[in-house]
């Protein structure tokens, strides 16, 4: 898979730059600033000037079904798993697809997709790669940057290069057994919370539709949809 790249030093959101576009063809834009940067929901995405990578995909995936849209997550989120394992050990999948150093966030993806009939027409993939900001003056609770693990820096364009190439190998295929495998928490009891309160609870399943699936202490499975559950870390 041939990705267009394109470079820009400043935009409000490299995912509405391009919803602008109509490109037939893959097409990638990373941005040195967002102005507007945003994780899931209302979340906000904090990235000094220069010192990351935050840039969007344009796909147009083949004949994936609507109700299997989570399948284009699970390769995005492996295959910017297998491009870091290059530099660091120690990364899991945070449900639904943050990607984690230990209990640190090294990545975040926003993926919007864009419906024909049944299936997915195109999708924008927003990601957002802590990659040689040293310090973190936001609220965000655990982001931590491949300087920090590392203490080098890394060539932004070359890992947006490698990780474009490995993404193009995941595309297409079937790869929930490895998504499972890779995720956070994946093995024991952990504290999670809902609308009911804290409870303790192992990872049981994820989906075809992307719910996770929780067993708790007493043994009964809860599903939720994203954003009904958060892990306590």
């Amino acid at each position: 898979m041939e990705f267009k790249i394109i470079h820009i030093e400043e935009t409000d959101s490299t995912n509405r730059w391009l919803r602008g576009q109509d490109s037939k063809e893959p097409l990638v834009v990373w941005a040195d600033f967002q102005t507007a940067g945003r994780g899931c929901g209302s979340n906000s995405w904090e990235s000094e000037r220069g010192k990351n990578l935050t840039f969007s995909v344009l796909l147009h995936p083949d004949g994936v079904r609507a109700d299997r849209q989570f399948l284009i997550s699970m390769q995005v989120s492996l295959a910017l798993c297998e491009t870091l394992g290059q530099h660091i050990g120690e990364l899991s999948i945070k449900w639904p697809n943050d990607i984690y150093w230990r209990n640190g966030k090294i990545a975040g993806i926003l993926i919007e997709n864009r419906l024909q009939g049944s299936v997915i027409r195109d999708c924008i993939v927003g990601i957002g790669l802590n990659v040689n900001q040293r310090t973190f003056c936001s609220d965000a609770p655990n982001p931590v940057s491949l300087w920090q693990i590392c203490e080098r820096e890394t060539d932004r364009e070359t890992l947006l290069r490698d990780f474009l190439r490995t993404l193009g190998r995941y595309m297409g295929q079937e790869v929930r057994p490895q998504y499972l495998s890779m995720l956070y928490r994946r093995k024991g009891f952990h504290p999670y919370t809902d609308k009911e309160g804290v409870f303790m609870a192992e990872l049981a399943d994820v989906e075809d539709d992307g719910r996770l699936v929780l067993s708790d202490e007493e043994g009964r499975l809860r599903r939720y949809a994203f954003k009904e559950v958060q892990f306590v870390i």
